[in-house]
C-alpha cells in the first residue's frame, strides 16, 4: 500500500525534485533510493507565523509496489445518429453538460447567442481599446462563458455535490497544467483558457454533436407540458429530447422569456459592490510579512470576510498578479470583473468586495416582482455608466478617500485599459452598501495592516457575482418543478458559482437528462 504524509518546507525546496525525496526519505526514515514514485496531492502555501512554507501532502511508492493513479475514463461515443438533446448556452455548465451526455450516447444541440472563442477575442479587443460593445460578444456571452475571459480559478465549494475532481482531470485533458490536480488554489488562467475551451469543442463535434454560434434563443418549445425544443430569433427550431437551460447570470433577456411563457422563477439572495485593485508588491509585502517574493513565491492572495451590520462583506474572485476588465453585456452599463493569466504577473491585485443583498433590502424594488434583484442590479451598474466617463470608463476613487468621503483630486495608475474617471463614489453607492463597504475596508485593514491605502483604488460596480433570480427545479430528478424535459443548470440557474461548480452541475445534470430518457 502506498503511504500518505506531509512534509513541509521552503518555497525553493518544495519545487526541486531532489530535495522533496530527501525530505520525504528523512520523514520515513528509509534511503531516497527505496522511493519507486511519489507524487503530490495537495500543495498549499502557509505564511501565518511570520515564515512562508509550502505544505505538500504526498503519496510515496516504495520498492516492487504498482503504481495506482484513480483517475476517472472518459468514454465518448459516437451519437451522430443517437436521440438529441438540446442545450443552451455554451459556458462551463453547458459543455460539460455536452460531453457527458456524449458518454451516456445522447447527441447534444449546444445553442449559444455568441461566437467561438476566437472570434470573441476579437470582439473583446474593441471592447477594451474603442469601447465598442457587442452585447452578444463580450465577456459575459459567448464560447466559454464568462469564465473564459475572468481568470480560470477553480476554487470549488461544491465538493460534495459530485466529484469535482472528475472536471479537473478533464480539463488537464484538454490542456490546463496538471497542477491544478493538487494545487489548494489552482488556477488555470486566462490566456490557456481558450484553447481549452475550443478542445472541448472539438470533442464534442468530433463525436457527433452539434454547437450552433451566434444563435439567440427566443421560445422554449412545450409540448403536453414538456419541453421539447427551442426557437431561435431568426424562426429556426430546434427539437430535442430534453432541454438544458445553461445561460450563465447575465441573460436577463431568457429570464424574461421564461417568464413571459409561464415558466416559475425565484427571487434569491446576491451580493453586490465594486472592484478594489492594490499594487500587487503591497499584498506581497503584507502576505508573505515583508520577505521577498522569489520564483518559487506565487504572487499572493487574500480571502477576507467581515459581519458588518447583519450582512457579509468579502472578497469575490481575487486575481493576483492581474487585471481589471470591462464585463458590462449592455451599452448603458458599466461593469468591473478581474482576471489573471496563468503567470499572474501584472503589477496589480484586484478583488471584488462585495456586500450581501437579502430580499428584504429589495423592498422598495417590490413592484417588479420576481425581477426586483436584476431592477436593482441593473439600476446600480446605468449609474455606474453615469459616474463613468466616455465608453465603459469605470468611476474610481481612491479607498481612504471613500472611506473618509472626499473626492479623489488624483487616481493612481490602474490596469483597468479602457481608463478610470474621479468619482464620488460615497454619494451615490446605495447607503446600505456603501457603509458596510467602508465598514468592512477598516475591517480588512485590521486583518492586513496596509490594506487601506490611497494606493488602492475601488472601481464601480462588481454587480454579477451571482444571479439574483433562481429557477427552481426538483432537488432528485433536476428537471423544473413545473415543466418537465426542462434542465436549469449553472449559474444562471442559481445552482453554481465559478467554473468547477458549474461545470460540475452540468454533468450532474446530463446525468439527471440520462436517466429522464
Amino acid at each position: 500500500m502506498p503511504q500518505e504524509l506531509t512534509i513541509v518546507l521552503r518555497p525553493n525546496d518544495a519545487a526541486t525534485d531532489s530535495a522533496v525525496l530527501k525530505a520525504i526519505a528523512r520523514k520515513l526514515n528509509i534511503p531516497a533510493n527505496a522511493i519507486r514514485h511519489y507524487y503530490i496531492t495537495r500543495k498549499s502555501i502557509d505564511a501565518r507565523r511570520g515564515n512562508v512554507n509550502v505544505n505538500l501532502s504526498i503519496r510515496v511508492y516504495i520498492g516492487d509496489e504498482e503504481i495506482v493513479e484513480h483517475r476517472p475514463v472518459f468514454t465518448y461515443r459516437d451519437v451522430r445518429n443517437a436521440p438529441p438533446v438540446v442545450i443552451v448556452g455554451a459556458g462551463p455548465a453547458g459543455l460539460f453538460a455536452a460531453l457527458r451526455l456524449i458518454e451516456h450516447g445522447y447527441k447534444p444541440i449546444v445553442v449559444e447567442r455568441g461566437k467561438p472563442v476566437s472570434d470573441r477575442k476579437r470582439d473583446i479587443a474593441m471592447l477594451n481599446r474603442e469601447h465598442q460593445l457587442n452585447p452578444d460578444s463580450n465577456y459575459a456571452f459567448g464560447e466559454g462563458g464568462a469564465g473564459t475571459f475572468s481568470d480560470g480559478k477553480l476554487y470549488t465549494r461544491s465538493k460534495k455535490r459530485g466529484d469535482y475532481k472528475r472536471i479537473l482531470y478533464a480539463l488537464v485533458d484538454h490542456g490546463a497544467d496538471p497542477a491544478i490536480l493538487y494545487e489548494a488554489h489552482p488556477h488555470i488562467g486566462t490566456n490557456r483558457l481558450p484553447r481549452i475551451i475550443t478542445s472541448i469543442r472539438e470533442i464534442i463535434l468530433g463525436h457527433g454533436g452539434e454547437v450552433l454560434f451566434n444563435s439567440k434563443v427566443s421560445e422554449i418549445i412545450f409540448e403536453s407540458g414538456s419541453a421539447v425544443g427551442v426557437r431561435l430569433s431568426d424562426g429556426q427550431v430546434l427539437r430535442g429530447k430534453a432541454v438544458i437551460l445553461a445561460t450563465g447570470h447575465s441573460a436577463r433577456d431568457i429570464y424574461l422569456m421564461l417568464h413571459n411563457q409561464g415558466v416559475t422563477l425565484e427571487v434569491k439572495p446576491f451580493a453586490m459592490g465594486v472592484r478594489v485593485e492594490h499594487p500587487q508588491p503591497l499584498i506581497d509585502a503584507i502576505q508573505y510579512h515583508g520577505i521577498p517574493r522569489s520564483d518559487y513565491l506565487p504572487a499572493a492572495s487574500y480571502s477576507l470576510v467581515h459581519q458588518a451590520d447583519g450582512r457579509g462583506v468579502y472578497s469575490f474572485c481575487m486575481c493576483p498578479g492581474g487585471f481589471i476588465v470591462p464585463a458590462a453585456t449592455d451599452t448603458n452599463e458599466v461593469v468591473v470583473n478581474g482576471m489573471s493569466p496563468l503567470s499572474r504577473n501584472s503589477r496589480w491585485a484586484n478583488s471584488g468586495i462585495v456586500v450581501e443583498i437579502r430580499l428584504n433590502d429589495l423592498d422598495s424594488y417590490a413592484q417588479h416582482g420576481i425581477f426586483a434583484g436584476l431592477e436593482f442590479q441593473a439600476e446600480l451598474e446605468h449609474l455606474a455608466k453615469q459616474h463613468g466617463g466616455y465608453g465603459v470608463q469605470a468611476p474610481a476613487q481612491r479607498i481612504v478617500d471613500f472611506v473618509e468621503g472626499r473626492f479623489s483630486s488624483t487616481l493612481p495608475p490602474c490596469s483597468y485599459h479602457p481608463g478610470l474617471n474621479s468619482s464620488e463614489m460615497h454619494l451615490w453607492l446605495p447607503e446600505h452598501i456603501g457603509k458596510r463597504l467602508k465598514e468592512g475596508f477598516m475591517a480588512f485593514n485590521r486583518k492586513m495592516k496596509g490594506f487601506l491605502t490611497n494606493e488602492a483604488v475601488m472601481l464601480g460596480v462588481e454587480s454579477r457575482t451571482s444571479s439574483p433570480i433562481r429557477i427552481p427545479r426538483d432537488p432528485e430528478t433536476f428537471q423544473h418543478i413545473q415543466v418537465k424535459g426542462l434542465f436549469p443548470s449553472g449559474e444562471g440557474a442559481g445552482y453554481a458559482g465559478g467554473i468547477v461548480s458549474s461545470a460540475l452541475d452540468g454533468s450532474i445534470v446530463a446525468d439527471a437528462v440520462s436517466r429522464y430518457l
